[in-house]
Parts: C-alpha cells; sequence; structure tokens
C-alpha cells in the first residue's frame, strides 16, 4: 500500500537515475606493460552513448600518443617554433605512436577508420546514424609505443620508469561539432567525461601511483597487476617508479598521493602544511568529488613557480616551509581544478588560471601576509635598499604580467592555448587572470568574488558542458556594479590600462582633480590619498572615456596617489602621483642603483654596473655603464659606457638614446628613434669615432607565434678618424666620411626552415651603391641540413680609389663599424682568423679578395655528420676596367652553434691545395661571440 502510494512520486527519480547511467560513456580497458619493448597492449571495450542533438555517422577519438611519431605532427611543429629540435632529430626507438589492430562494433563487425589529416584523432565511421540517446559499443585492439620521457616529461625514461598521461583512446567532444584538437604539449587534452575502469599490467619491480581509485591488485611471479576505477573523469594518470617515492596523506578534507618534498620539510611537517592546504581548499572552493588527489613532481614541473623560487636550493630565499606549500599548492590546485571542472582547456583556460592565481594569492595574503618576492634576500645589506627587495610575493603577479605588456607581447585571456607564445602560455596570461580577479575583490569587495568562486565550483563541478559563460555568469549574479568591463575589455582584449593624475586644486574641504585615462579603456580607477605613508582615504572611480574631473573631501592628504596598492595591471604608473606640497616637493628624486633593479615608480632610477670589452688595440677596456632600463621596458631609453683603454691610456665606450613606440599587435607594430655614438680604436694609436641617427620601423604577422619578422632602418652614420702619422700614408681615403643607409630584411627565424633576406642601399659623397642578400636552411626529414646564402652588390657610383668601401670576399673593410671585430685591421695572426659571414662570405682568403664594381657569391653546407659539415662558395666578382673574374673555395665547417661559435678548415680554392700548406694553421677561420646580450638571445628567443 505504502509503496502504491509513493510509486508516482518515485518513479521519476528512477527514470531519472537510469537516464544518468546510460548517459554516461562506460569505458573498460585490460593493458599490458612490456617493460622490454616500452609498449601497452591494450584491449578496449567503449560504451559510447549519444547526448547530443543530432544523429552521429562516426565518432572521434583522441589519439595523442601518436603525437611522437613523426616530424609532422603538430607536436613536432611546436617544438619547432620553440627552437626545440628533439622530435625531429630523435631515433625511431624513441618515439612513440600507436599501432591500430582492429576496431568493431557490438556485433563484431569490423568498422572503417583513419587519422584526420595528422591530427592526433582517429575517426571510426559507423554502419548507421547512432540517434540521440543512443548507444554503441565499439572494441579496439591496439597498442601504443610510448614515447621517451624527454620530450614533454611523459612516457618512458633511462631509468626504467614511466610516466602515462593522455596515453589511451578518449572520445573527443561533440558540442553542435567536433572538437577535435593536437597534442602540442600544452596539457589541454579536451575529451568527455566516461565512467573507465582499467585492469592494467606492469612489470613487479616498479611502485604505482595514480589518480584514480586502487579497487584490488594481486602480484605473480614477473609481473603485478591492479584494477582502476575512475567515475566522470577525463583521463587516467599514472607514474610508475622504481622506489616508493609517492605517500599517501590522508585529511579531513581529501586523500593526496604526492611525491613533493622540500629538503628540510618532511615528516610530521610537510603533513601539517599538506592539510593547511586541504583545508583551504575545501573552504575556498569545496569538496573534491573523487576519492584521490594525485600532486606529483611531473606535474610540477610542466608549470613551475617561475621567478626566484627556481633558483639553486642552496641559494632559495625562501623558508622550506613556505617554499613546499607554495609548490604543492601550485600543483594541487591545478589538479584539483582540472580533475573536476570540464571547461574547454584549449579555447578557455583562462578561467582556471583565473580561479587558481586568484587563490594562490589569497593564500599569501591570508597565511603569509608580510612575506617578500625576494624572501630573505631582502634582508641582505647592500639588497635591501632595492626596490625589488621592498616588493611582496604577490607583487609578482602584476611584475611578470606586465613584462608581456609593455613588450608588445602581450594577447588577450581569450586567445586560444595554442595561439599563445610561450611566455604568455607559461606565465603572462596565468598571471593576468589572477590579477584581473584580485581586482574585481577589490572594486566589488572579497566577500563577493570568495563566494561568486565556491559558487561556481559548487554549481559546475564534474559538469560535462560548463563554460566561460556560466563562470560571466555567476560573478555577475553576486556583483552589485556593472563588470563588463571586466570580461568584455580586460579578459577579451589586449587593451591597456593607464591612468594620470592633472590639474590638483586645493580648498580647505575639498580637493579637485582630473583623471585622465591615457589609452582609452574604461576601467575602474583607484584613488588613494596619503599623509605621510598612511592612507587616510580611498576612492574607485569609473566611466572615464579620455578625462574626468572630481571633487573629494580633505582629510589631510599630502599626495594623491593612483592605484597605491598596485592591485590593478596598470601599463605605467610613473605618473600616478601628485602632491599637494608645491610645485618642488612633487619632482621625483634620483635614486643611483647598483645594477638592474625593478621598477619604482616614485623615483627617477639610474643603475650602474661595471663592465669589460676587449678588442686587440684597446685590450680589456674596465668601465661603468649608467643606464636607466629596468626590468620592465620602457618608451624612453639611455644607455652610456664609458670605459678605459689600457693599451691606449684613453676613454673609449659607446652612449645611445632611444626612444620606441609600439603600436598595433600585428602589421606596423613598432617604431624606434635613435641616436648613438662610441669611440674606440681601428689601430694602433688610431681613433674611430661615429655619430648615428637612425630612425626604424618593425613588421609582424597577426599569429605572435610565428617567428617573422621584417624591419626597415634608415640612418645617417659620421665616421671620424684620428689616425697615427706612422700609418697615415697607408691610409688612402679621407678619415671622415658620412653614408646614409636605407636597409629593408625580412627573416623567417624558424629552426627546420631558416629564411632571411634583405636590400641594402648607401650613398655617400664617394659613392651609391645596392647590396642584396639570401639566407635559407633547411632540415630535411633525414635529418640533413643545407645551408645556402646568396649576395650580390653593385656600386651604382664610385668614384673612390682605393678598395676602403668596396665589396669584399670574405673579410669587409667594415666602413660603417657594424662588426665586431675583435682585431678588424690585422692582416695575420690569430685576430685575421676571425671572420663574420658578411658580403661575399668566403672562407678562404684570395688574393685581390675586393670587388669596386660588381659582385655575386653563393655559400652552402651541408651536414656530414652531427655538427660536422662540408662547406663549398663561388662567385663572380669584377673590378673597373678588368674582366669578371671567378673564384671558389671549399673546406670543413664545424657548426657548434650556428652563428655563435664555428670554425672553419679550408681544403681547396683558387689558393689550390690549402690542406697541404705547411702554415695551414693560420688559414684556419673561426666565428665567435662573446656578446653576453647576443648569447642570452639563444635562450629567450624560445620564450618571446
Amino acid at each position: 500500500m505504502l509503496r502504491k502510494r509513493f510509486l508516482p512520486y518515485l518513479l521519476p527519480f528512477g527514470l531519472f537515475f537510469i537516464y544518468n547511467v546510460s548517459g554516461q560513456h562506460i569505458n573498460e580497458i585490460t593493458a599490458r606493460l612490456d617493460d622490454t619493448t616500452k609498449e601497452i597492449e591494450i584491449k578496449q571495450r567503449f560504451t559510447y552513448v549519444n547526448t547530443s542533438q543530432d544523429g552521429l555517422t562516426a565518432l572521434y577519438f583522441n589519439d595523442w600518443n601518436h603525437a611522437y611519431s613523426n616530424k609532422n605532427t603538430a607536436l613536432a611543429k611546436r617544438f619547432a617554433e620553440e627552437f626545440k629540435r628533439s622530435l625531429h632529430l630523435a631515433k625511431d626507438r624513441e618515439r612513440g605512436y600507436t599501432q591500430v589492430v582492429s576496431i568493431v562494433n557490438n556485433d563484431y563487425e569490423g568498422l572503417d577508420w583513419n587519422r584526420v589529416d595528422n591530427k592526433d584523432v582517429i575517426r571510426v565511421q559507423l554502419q548507421s546514424a547512432l540517434a540521440p540517446g543512443d548507444s554503441i559499443q565499439l572494441f579496439f585492439t591496439y597498442s601504443i609505443k610510448l614515447p621517451h620521457t624527454k620530450f614533454t616529461s611523459f612516457g618512458f625514461n633511462p631509468n626504467g620508469e614511466y610516466a602515462l598521461k593522455d596515453w589511451y583512446f578518449t572520445p573527443a567532444v561533440y558540442s553542435q561539432e567536433w572538437k577535435l584538437y593536437n597534442n602540442m604539449d600544452l596539457n589541454d587534452l579536451y575529451t568527455d567525461i566516461t565512467n573507465t575502469s582499467i585492469n592494467l599490467t606492469y612489470p613487479e619491480k616498479l611502485f604505482l601511483a595514480t589518480n584514480f581509485e586502487e579497487t584490488g591488485g594481486t602480484k605473480f611471479p614477473g609481473g603485478q597487476n591492479i584494477q582502476l576505477k575512475g567515475n566522470n573523469r577525463k583521463n587516467c594518470e599514472i607514474v610508475l617508479t622504481n622506489t616508493k617515492r609517492f605517500t599517501k596523506h590522508v585529511t579531513r578534507f581529501l586523500t593526496v598521493s604526492t611525491d613533493l618534498e622540500a629538503n628540510k620539510n618532511v615528516g610530521i611537517t610537510q603533513g601539517i602544511s599538506i592539510n593547511k592546504i586541504a583545508r583551504f581548499l575545501n573552504e575556498n572552493l569545496g569538496r573534491y568529488p573523487h576519492g584521490n588527489l594525485l600532486v606529483s613532481e611531473l606535474e610540477y614541473n610542466k608549470t613551475p613557480l617561475y621567478g626566484i623560487n627556481q633558483l639553486p636550493s642552496f641559494i632559495r630565499p625562501y623558508d622550506e616551509q613556505f617554499q613546499f606549500e607554495m609548490k604543492f599548492l601550485k600543483t594541487a590546485i591545478h589538479s584539483y581544478l582540472r580533475e573536476t571542472l570540464y571547461l574547454n582547456p584549449r579555447t578557455e583556460r583562462w578561467v582556471g588560471d583565473a580561479i587558481g592565481n586568484y587563490l594562490m594569492i589569497k593564500y599569501v595574503e591570508d597565511l603569509y601576509p608580510n612575506q617578500k618576492l625576494a624572501g630573505k634576500l631582502s634582508r641582505l645589506w647592500g639588497f635591501k635598499s632595492f626596490h625589488m627587495a621592498k616588493m611582496d610575493f604577490n607583487e609578482q603577479y602584476a611584475l611578470l604580467s606586465m613584462l608581456s605588456a609593455r613588450k608588445n607581447i602581450d594577447q588577450a585571456l581569450t586567445t586560444p592555448n595554442d595561439s599563445l607564445i610561450k611566455f604568455n602560455q607559461k606565465i603572462a596570461n596565468a598571471y593576468k587572470a589572477g590579477l584581473g580577479m584580485s581586482y574585481l575583490s577589490e572594486y566589488l569587495g572579497k566577500e563577493k568574488i570568495d563566494s561568486s568562486v565556491i559558487s561556481f565550483y559548487k554549481n559546475q563541478k564534474l559538469n560535462p558542458r560548463v563554460s566561460a559563460q556560466d563562470f560571466r555568469e555567476t560573478i555577475e549574479s553576486f556583483a552589485e556594479k556593472d563588470i563588463d568591463w571586466f570580461f568584455d575589455e580586460y579578459v577579451a582584449t589586449r587593451k591597456k590600462i593607464d591612468y594620470k593624475i592633472k590639474k590638483v586644486e586645493k580648498s580647505e574641504d575639498s580637493l579637485t582633480f582630473v583623471i585622465k585615462n591615457k589609452r582609452g579603456t574604461k576601467v575602474p580607477i583607484s584613488l588613494f590619498g596619503l599623509q605621510k605613508d598612511s592612507v587616510v582615504s580611498q576612492y574607485w572611480f569609473t566611466d572615464i572615456d579620455t578625462s574626468k574631473v572630481f571633487t573629494i573631501p580633505r582629510n589631510g592628504e599630502d599626495r594623491l596617489v593612483l592605484n597605491y596598492d598596485q592591485k590593478i595591471p596598470e601599463f605605467n604608473q610613473r605618473d600616478n602621483w601628485k602632491t599637494l606640497n608645491g610645485f618642488f616637493s612633487s619632482n621625483k628624486k634620483l635614486k643611483f642603483r647598483f645594477f638592474k633593479d625593478t621598477e619604482d615608480p616614485y623615483y627617477h632610477q639610474i643603475f650602474y654596473v661595471p663592465i669589460a670589452n676587449f678588442n686587440v688595440y684597446d685590450g680589456i677596456t674596465p668601465g661603468m655603464r649608467i643606464y636607466n632600463k629596468t626590468f620592465l621596458e620602457r618608451p624612453f631609453q639611455y644607455d652610456i659606457a664609458p670605459t678605459y683603454s689600457f693599451l691606449e691610456k684613453t676613454l673609449v665606450g659607446k652612449a645611445s638614446l632611444r626612444y620606441r613606440k609600439y603600436h598595433g599587435k600585428s602589421g606596423l607594430y613598432v617604431s624606434n628613434y635613435s641616436f648613438s655614438g662610441s669611440t674606440s680604436h681601428f689601430q694602433v694609436n688610431s681613433r674611430f669615432s661615429t655619430l648615428t641617427p637612425a630612425i626604424s620601423f618593425g613588421w609582424r604577422p597577426d599569429d605572435l607565434i610565428s617567428n617573422r619578422r621584417q624591419a626597415l632602418l634608415l640612418r645617417y652614420r659620421s665616421v671620424f678618424r684620428n689616425i697615427d702619422p706612422s700609418i697615415a700614408d697607408q691610409v688612402d681615403t679621407d678619415p671622415d666620411y658620412s653614408v646614409l643607409n636605407l636597409r629593408f630584411w625580412d627573416v623567417d627565424n624558424d629552426i627546420l626552415n631558416y629564411t632571411s633576406w634583405f636590400l641594402d642601399a648607401q650613398h655617400s659623397s664617394d659613392f651609391t651603391k645596392l647590396a642584396f642578400e639570401l639566407e635559407y636552411r633547411k632540415l630535411f626529414q633525414s635529418n640533413r641540413q643545407f645551408n645556402l646564402r646568396f649576395f650580390a652588390g653593385k656600386f651604382l657610383r664610385n668614384d673612390t680609389d682605393s678598395d676602403f668601401f668596396s665589396f669584399a670576399l670574405d673579410r669587409p673593410t667594415d666602413y660603417l663599424f657594424d662588426l665586431n671585430y675583435l682585431g678588424r685591421s690585422e692582416s695575420s695572426g690569430i685576430y685575421s682568423q676571425q671572420i663574420i659571414i658578411a658580403e661575399g662570405g668566403f672562407k678562404s682568403q684570395l688574393e685581390n679578395p675586393f670587388a669596386n664594381d660588381w659582385i655575386v657569391t653563393t655559400n652552402a653546407s651541408t651536414n656530414i655528420w652531427r655538427w660536422i659539415e662540408a662547406y663549398g662558395d663561388i662567385g663572380y666578382i669584377r673590378n673597373k676596367g678588368e674582366n669578371a673574374r671567378f673564384v671558389y673555395d671549399s673546406g670543413i665547417r664545424l657548426n657548434l652553434v650556428t652563428d655563435y661559435f664555428e670554425l672553419y678548415f679550408p681544403v681547396y680554392s683558387n689558393n689550390g691545395w690549402e690542406i697541404a700548406d705547411r702554415d695551414y694553421g693560420e688559414r684556419i677561420r673561426f666565428v665567435v661571440t662573446i656578446s653576453p646580450k647576443t648569447l642570452i638571445g639563444l635562450f629567450t628567443r624560445k620564450w618571446f
């Protein structure tokens, strides 16, 4: 009777339960890992449920392990863009791939399948359309060859350990259309959630850690078997190690498996820290719905704490407990959100970044409010006076996100993950997203943002179709102010925020002032009133189009400061304050600092650092460099570097003034206006000095990942020479001259296909000439590299009687003093063997190497084995009144670091068999670069 009475009410719940069970993909895997071949044999039964409103004639599955299979995958191309050749040069045994044996349906009928356009996706053609609400069982039989961990940290390592992630077939997401993405080492697999069970057999010597629940396991001679289960999960991660590195921490809030350790923070102290973080996550997000959270060193290393905390452990500036907690917190938050908020990580990654980094900021504010960015270094004598030493730990978010903006390489937070340059993808965009949440927190109130994060997580965790729009609607439901600006401008664009105070007028009871919006980005701006260093008033102002007048009560302020707490990621804070104590007190004081510092907006910072240069005639020239460039780029820069020549007993050096203006994201993106001068010696007791006003423009494509750049330079170089009387008769040109130089170049600096060309025009009172250079490098599928360079030059007018301005085959005279010769006037000895590939580009020193009419040369090389290459140069040169002359040379090149350190060993040329010459050692040529700035570019190019 009771059953009949409640049956009408229970029936809908029963149907709802049945729908949920039947509406969930079911994934059953049996896998066996072969330790010898590094392969996993997999049998997978997949029950696909069509939860869409469309009939599906084909199903798509992610096969990201296949991204390592060849040199043409999206992963290989991404590596090339970041100047990583590891996957291109990999041996077959190091690659990963997937070999499909069969794919059959419920009736064990074979289904047609194919790979989609070399994507890491498999398309399975169904025999009939799968209607909405229907399901189908597919049986996959395949094996995967795991890649070496040197590529992305996943796969096998030489120690016999394994890191498995995105290793089996997972269903691609269908939402009106299929979302098909390649593996590009961005940690952003987008797949449908499934109820997954795995039966894995693996070697007996290994220890297993996973993000799934362990439901059973056995050991047997030669191996062991484990059963894993994960409901409402995306993917199973497994780490197999030779030693038991992972420990399990069971807290009131969640269970954690981790191998993260700090040097001194072990045992009970580590457990206390983990419990504290688990409580924090539970209070600020909500209950973790799964049985186990995996927090691994491997995951941390993919997105570490960038900055000072990456210093070697013996000079690490933070307390061990703080260091461990930040390391664990960042990794735990990332895993926590990835395992529960199923946003599209390729297109909506910014939501997870915003929540994650906001919680990082909040954790430090709540538990370590006095933590400095420089840690213990901030108390050291000699460093504690630096502005960086006074910065709070959380100020790094503004500093590193602004580093990108000041270089004009920032990208909108909504930019797809695979379209971000590496620095933005790893650091800047994530920090900007977290900083934006802190900005909202200050504007709306901390409680509202905290509540919106908790509400969003509670309502959307495990939702297979959560989106950024849901996040926006959640925050808007808690906001009592208009926040369209946050999503429409701060998130969706790369517009800069920049305000300035103007025209302060005082009365006895009020202050009237103008706030100017320098960039036109209509976002709220905060104003603080300070009395000495204490805040006595604070206001928020909105709706400032260009400029607006405001009046506030007077409360004893002696200074007004915009964005005083630096919660707003403002482009330029150097004009954010106005003093109320008169004109002279408003002038910023000078601050001299040894070495570079972070930007202090309240001082004129001048930096100085010892330097030392070298050339044969001046010797080692120590000196002092004086400049104003902080870690953040600024429009106007000066750089003065006087040095002392001990050999010549006089001052030498250089100086420059430069104003740089950035424009849009693409097209014409930068203009430079500069004036520079230098002085040094080109021979014993013979000085040269240059003065150069210049203007240049730069272009780049809309895709910032592209390494292509174009530039136009116009400069007027004046050269003044004081020549020693003893060699005056050897100089057959006027000592002083000026050259107007116009050059356009186009460079695509790709590691697989490098292309560069320029067109150069020069005009002076004595000559007019044109030159063209084309350089091409290609790394072939066979790993053979081919280098080709073509140069052509022609005098339109040449009224000189010497070869000083002539084209050269192997060692240009460098009359514009552009090339960094160690001994530019040397004709014998080791310094004369330095070669800088310019003009003719020949390596052998031939007779009559100059051309005062025209020159055409081609330089080529290809590798024989690794960095050992064979080179050859051919060309024609012509002097006025003579017939054109054919020239050639050949030899062996040791290409140790291209353009930075190379050796050339001539073999055969117009000189004959040079290798048989008894003075052969003097014929060897070398390329060497000792400029620290140039060498640093080798490492920074992959980031920017």
